[in-house]
């Protein structure tokens, strides 16, 4: 469960990217936050993510206040998380294969049972073919592709995408909704931050819009 209560967040020279929201996010689901350019979607991922903390409220990630963690228990909590971001930050000098390995390698995993589990989400992504290349090599499209399988390599329970189809055409992105929804399908919890309008009424997640920071619509409903 993610939930914010009264979160505020305000940066230095006093900009308020977030004002008083509060909402609940349930294991499992799948949930579209949008709005305009500035509305504050990035920052509320960033607070989930413990990338950013609440300048006041509380984030919680299962039942952890999110912005009173130590620093040296925030790489914990992050192991629940895959995270990609609209800069991929790809290892441009690393095959396709070591950048979705790096996660593993960090946590520790054994070199056989890392190697299995690398192939199995580049399959997962339609890059397989392409291990060995190196990420300057691809598209668009397929780098995003690559950010999504190391986002999931290690199997996370929550799944954070900012903008995720906002530089790609429209056969690419039916592409990515649909591997957004065989995630949330397996009991990933798919958190998107987007203003992809075809996305979401091919997802049909619940919405969560925000406006200049504050929270303008909750709908419990899916989108029409």
């Amino acid at each position: 469960m993610i939930s914010f209560s009264q979160v505020c967040k305000r940066y230095p020279g006093g900009f308020e990217a977030l004002k008083n929201i509060s909402f609940a996010i349930a294991d499992g689901e799948m949930v579209f936050i949008t709005g305009h350019s500035g509305a504050g979607k990035s920052t509320a991922l960033k607070l989930m993510a413990v990338i950013e903390r609440p300048t006041s409220g509380s984030v919680l990630i299962n039942g952890q206040n999110a912005g009173a963690l130590r620093p040296r228990a925030i790489p914990f909590l992050r192991r629940n998380f895959g995270l990609i971001f609209q800069d991929h930050k790809l290892l441009f000098d690393r095959t396709v294969f070591d950048n979705v390995l790096l996660p593993l390698n960090i946590v520790g995993y054994e070199r056989r049972e890392a190697a299995r589990r690398v192939r199995a989400a580049l399959d997962k992504v339609g890059l397989l073919a392409k291990e060995k290349a190196y990420p300057i090599t691809l598209s668009g499209g397929e780098q995003q592709r690559l950010a999504i399988a190391r986002a999931i390599v290690h199997r996370p329970e929550i799944l954070l995408a900012d903008e995720p189809t906002g530089n790609l055409d429209a056969a690419y992105a039916a592409e990515l909704g649909e591997l957004f929804r065989s995630f949330n399908r397996v009991g990933v919890t798919v958190v998107i931050a987007t203003h992809d309008e075809n996305l979401a009424a091919r997802l049909r997640p619940r919405m969560i819009a925000l406006k200049n920071g504050e929270l303008a619509r909750a709908a419990v409903e899916a989108a029409a």
